[in-house]
């Protein structure tokens, strides 16, 4: 980094550095070259550190006595912290300053940062401290205020490629291009991340090619995944569903089976929109994803990668760790009801839309059955997308929550306080008990804060509609929709309504 160089050949270094950022980006590196530079025996202060001088040798080789490496996770005491303030004070043995770096420093207790302190507050001419840590917001003000801080930020794809590059000629390991772009990205930033699945595929064969990095990172492409989508592109559930049953029965991780669905319809997002050759697959695979693609539309493909992503994402916090998986499928192969047409009659909707384009081998769309005659087509029942949704927030409701306890803390109070709480098409119900309630719901700031929380949280935009709930059952206005679930709460559950936003 420039400002630390800059620093070293100035001979202005500080004596308290706070290095933070996701983990394998150098964070550890980087400290250890800072001890080497500014003990660095070489006279020209630009050349620091030179590697060859005793000092650069000795810290090279892990035998430099003034630097000391402390693991604040094995280390979180405040008697552990007490110790190191007992001896800083005694002079360098080798070099001019004595070094210490304490990694992963958040994990250190309380007090702990309390003794700290105030070391960092009157430290020794010839102590230096570098903390490292990959979560800074852990770290008291008090601490950050007496460091100077460098963020690390995850290494580009192009960096990590060209490393690896770099080091699969020297180890003299034969490596596609294509393999080494696919550890990078998997690496996520990460340049130790890489360095490790490298050496794990350098020891799996002797060329490393893509399929073989594929196959033992676990990205390729599995049929089960491709049957999923086919099951999609056709909506045939009950397939698709078996699917889904059949990969985790045998053994397959509920949420790395979401994630390989999301990298596929990834992947065919990417190709819709002309970006192919951003896709890293194997020729077979890039056919298969060329055919799947022309079933989706881009907006049809965005929607099922979101719901497959918030299946991810749920699998980890499910009690039932298949049901994200089946609600997301389900989700997906539902018809989406479009809106109501402005000229339309008062209790009509337009007929549902397919939410994907069957191919050519899929199954048509079984027609609506007629309705008796005198009554509405609408069903009072919740659709399987309403249902769908409602567990999606009721999975995500303390999230939710805490958007909108981040605004507004009282309005967080009302919201937990609703004894109803349903969601049907971009409706949502609400229903209290009294009146106390209510009031802070007329406040149209308040509003806009659940707004933003639902859409912040499950992007979706939304109504909201509250309901007091009287006790006394009441009859639909003629101007309320007799099959909504306005007026299932008013029949059912003795609500009033109040206001309509």
């Amino acid at each position: 980094m420039q400002t630390l160089r800059n620093a070293v050949t100035s001979d202005r270094v500080a004596h308290a550095y706070l290095f933070s950022g996701p983990r394998g980006t150098g964070k550890t590196t980087t400290a250890r070259i800072l001890a080497k530079a500014v003990n660095c025996l070489e006279k020209d202060l630009a050349k620091r550190p030179c590697n060859k001088c005793a000092h650069c040798q000795a810290v090279n080789q892990g035998r430099f006595l003034d630097l000391i490496e402390i693991d604040a996770a094995s280390n979180t005491s405040v008697d552990d912290v007490r110790d190191l303030r007992d001896k800083i004070n005694f002079s360098p043995n080798q070099g001019r300053y004595k070094v210490y770096i304490i990694d992963e420093v958040h994990m250190l207790s309380t007090a702990a940062f309390n003794a700290l302190l105030k070391t960092l507050e009157e430290p020794p001419q010839h102590a230096i401290f570098i903390l490292a840590t990959t979560e800074v917001h852990k770290i008291p003000a008090t601490v950050l205020s007496r460091c100077q801080r460098h963020e690390f930020r995850r290494i580009p794809v192009k960096e990590i490629v060209e490393n690896l590059s770099t080091m699969a000629d020297e180890e003299k390991i034969q490596a596609d291009p294509e393999a080494l772009s696919l550890v990078a990205r998997q690496a996520t930033g990460s340049m130790r991340d890489a360095i490790s699945l490298l050496d794990q595929l350098a020891s799996a064969g002797d060329t490393i090619t893509l399929k073989l990095a594929q196959d033992v990172l676990g990205t390729a492409t599995s049929q089960a995944v491709i049957s999923v989508v086919q099951a999609m592109i056709k909506r045939q559930s009950t397939q698709g569903l078996e699917v889904i049953h059949r990969s985790l029965d045998s053994g397959s991780d509920p949420r790395q089976f979401a994630r390989q669905i999301v990298d596929y319809l990834r992947s065919l997002l990417l190709v819709s929109m002309g970006n192919a050759s951003q896709v890293e697959a194997t020729a077979e695979t890039r056919t298969q994803m060329a055919q799947h693609a022309q079933a989706f539309t881009v907006p049809e493909l965005l929607r099922v990668i979101q719901a497959f992503n918030q299946a991810a994402v749920e699998t980890r916090s499910s009690w039932q760790p298949v049901l994200p998986l089946e609600l997301a499928f389900i989700e997906t192969i539902t018809p989406v009801t479009s809106p109501v047409a402005p000229d339309a009659p008062p209790g009509k909707t337009q007929a549902p839309t397919s939410s994907i384009r069957p191919g050519s081998q899929g199954e048509a769309p079984a027609a609506p059955k007629a309705a008796p005659k005198g009554t509405q087509a609408e069903s009072t029942e919740m659709t399987s997308a309403d249902a769908a949704a409602n567990q999606r927030m009721n999975s995500n409701w303390e999230q939710i929550l805490g958007r909108v306890k981040g605004q507004n803390a009282k309005l967080a109070g009302v919201l937990n306080s609703a004894k109803v709480r349903l969601l049907k098409g971009n409706v949502l119900t609400l229903g209290f008990n009294g009146d106390f309630y209510l009031k802070t719901l007329e406040n149209p700031s308040s509003l806009e804060a659940i707004k933003n929380a639902f859409k912040q949280v499950m992007n979706m935009e939304i109504e909201v509609a509250a309901v007091l709930a009287s006790g006394k059952k009441s009859t639909p206005p003629a101007d309320v929709d007799s099959d909504g679930m306005v007026a299932s709460a008013l029949r059912d559950l003795g609500g009033e309504i109040v206001d309509i936003q």
